[in-house]
């Protein structure tokens, strides 16, 4: 199981208005595609016969467009609308009444050296009107800084990838499923969640009981290639010295069973049940499981954490990286800005340092038992800059909060049970105080790099949820 994010395919439109040079057209239609091929995308575009140079000027051009839309439904997940000139506003709107994917509006630069009237481009002014006439129309658009901008540009590079990320979440969380695998924690109230404010939302909750996850497990045959796949896979994503073999059979079949569930009910994320069933029932945890899930692109929360699992996938879509659910944990001393994020060993390889060790439960040893928790993942997480976001729900609406932080590397006592980081985030005490205000988690989702921008706009813009960044 390994699913990649891919990047988006785009549909493109040209806008034209009559008395600006037509001939820009032909330039733009063979320039942008090429440009967004080498940017690793592909794009799907309006047969140059269909209208006039293949632009659209006149509603009646915009509702071909419109109609080639309709057609091409579920090859594209956003349109990148521009112009080479000024562009018709009334036939960009005959085209996009009914567009239910992201749209960026670009428009072309004009050259100091071409202002005549006959090779002039005046996209600045249109893509003013355009946006005008959208907002009129109720036209959700995405609109970036350069005002115009040439394909050419590397600002222009840096748009479309904000505009690939944000096309991935509103995409991917408009048909999102997320499973519950077991019933909530008794003891922990702090992840409760509405369903049905999630399926308002577009986002289907599946849930089952452990004991039809145990059952799957008994029904494993330990000679079955996904059982061998399974623990090969386990074998090299850490170190088992010194765990019983019993308990090692016992997490490669939860580790099958868990893939089985996601297959069998098409699920994009999961958050799991993780004590004290099973540390009473099999001996083990399950933590190493889930941060070989989140490695292989499938976010996977703790405690039956499905907010913030629901959060991890918007984040994963954002990054295209892996996701990892982290305990807001410990200060670092005396320093405002740095805590320390932890859990038992849900944190995917790719973000440690260097493989850990698996051992046993050490902090619920205490209330079953040494060595009936075997799984936990013991080690420490990587320097890199990284994004946060966790999600609640409020009176009917889901509420995330987005930031952005480091994992320095700065050391931690070798005592420290689990997989932990310093994590420097600038403005910490008011991220903090927003959590516990709004009664949000004492989890949080993160994933390498800078993705709270265009994360951001397609949740609260495109996705209509509300977004807070306590940070600013």
């Amino acid at each position: 199981m390994n699913r990649t994010v891919a990047k988006t395919t785009f549909a493109l439109f040209f806008g034209n208005r009559g008395f600006f040079p037509a001939s820009l057209m032909d330039e733009a239609r063979a320039e942008l595609p090429r440009v967004l091929k080498e940017l690793g995308h592909d794009c799907i575009l309006l047969d140059r016969d269909a209208t006039r140079h293949g632009a659209v000027e006149t509603p009646d051009e915009g509702e071909i467009y419109a109609n080639f839309l309709r057609e091409n439904r579920g090859k594209f997940g956003g349109i990148i609308l521009s112009l080479p000139n000024f562009g018709d506003e009334n036939g960009a709107v005959a085209a996009f009444r009914d567009v239910d994917v992201p749209i960026l509006i670009q428009g072309y630069p004009d050259d100091l050296d071409k202002m005549a009237p006959e090779v002039r481009r005046d996209a600045f002014c249109g893509k003013l009107s355009i946006m005008d006439v959208f907002c009129q129309n109720g036209i959700p658009f995405t609109a970036l800084k350069p005002h115009v901008v040439s394909p050419a540009s590397p600002r222009f590079a840096e748009n479309i990838d904000h505009f690939d990320r944000m096309c991935r979440v509103v995409n991917g969380m408009r048909r999102m499923v997320v499973g519950a695998v077991g019933a909530r924690t008794t003891a922990f109230k702090t992840v409760r969640i509405d369903e049905v404010a999630l399926q308002r939302h577009g986002i289907t909750m599946e849930t089952l009981d452990l004991s039809d996850v145990f059952a799957r497990m008994n029904a494993v045959d330990a000679g079955d290639d996904a059982y061998k796949a399974k623990a090969n896979t386990l074998n090299t994503a850490a170190s088992w010295q010194d765990v019983p073999d019993d308990a090692v059979d016992k997490i490669v079949r939860l580790g099958v069973a868990l893939d089985d569930v996601i297959a069998e009910y098409k699920m994009d994320a999961v958050a799991v049940r993780c004590w004290i069933e099973m540390q009473q029932q099999l001996g083990i945890s399950p933590c190493i499981l889930l941060g070989v899930l989140n490695d292989s692109g499938i976010p996977a929360a703790c405690e039956v954490d499905v907010g913030n699992a629901v959060a991890m996938y918007a984040l994963r879509l954002a990054s295209g990286e892996v996701t990892a659910c982290l305990d807001w944990n410990n200060n670092y001393g005396e320093d405002d800005d740095k805590c320390i994020l932890f859990h038992c060993g849900p944190v995917p390889g790719s973000m440690m340092a260097a493989p850990g060790k698996i051992t046993d439960h050490a902090i619920l040893a205490n209330a079953v038992g040494q060595g009936c928790g075997y799984g936990c993942h013991v080690g420490r997480i990587a320097p890199t800059g990284f994004t946060f976001s966790s999600m609640a729900t409020d009176c009917g609406t889901p509420r995330f909060y987005i930031g952005n932080g480091a994992f320095t590397g700065e050391p931690i006592p070798p005592e420290f049970f689990g997989c932990a980081g310093v994590a420097r985030i600038p403005g910490l005490q008011d991220v903090l105080l927003h959590i516990g205000r709004y009664g949000h988690r004492h989890h949080v989702g993160v994933t390498p790099g800078d993705v709270a921008a265009p994360l951001h706009e397609a949740l609260e813009y495109y996705l209509d949820l509300d977004v807070a960044r306590p940070q600013e």
